[in-house]
């Protein structure tokens, strides 16, 4: 019995410390952060992906911007949101503009 609950356990490490239980990234895509004029509007746009096999959605930037209204892109933000090497997965577009 101990000797198939071992490996569990290490995999179950393996998995949560290399991120491959979850994993959650927010990033910009901007290079002059501190100098970002965001706007008064914010559009948002999602997909998701399930079992690497069903995927559903629109996270693309003409998306965000008809989501929220925008004519005039300022700013935009990406989102990855994965669980389990990504059986479950979810992107996210945020734009900020007039």
């Amino acid at each position: 019995m101990k000797a198939k609950i071992l490996p569990a356990i290490v995999l179950a490490i393996i998995f949560t410390g290399s991120g491959c239980a979850y994993v959650n990234i927010k990033t910009p895509f901007d290079i002059d952060i501190n100098r970002t004029d965001l706007g008064t509007k914010k559009g948002i746009a999602t997909a998701y992906s399930l079992l690497w096999l069903v995927s559903w959605g629109d996270a693309g930037y003409a998306a965000a911007a008809r989501n929220g209204d925008i004519t005039v892109l300022k700013h935009a933000d990406q989102e990855m949101q994965q669980i389990l090497l990504g059986l479950y997965t979810r992107w996210r577009v945020v734009v900020y503009g007039d």
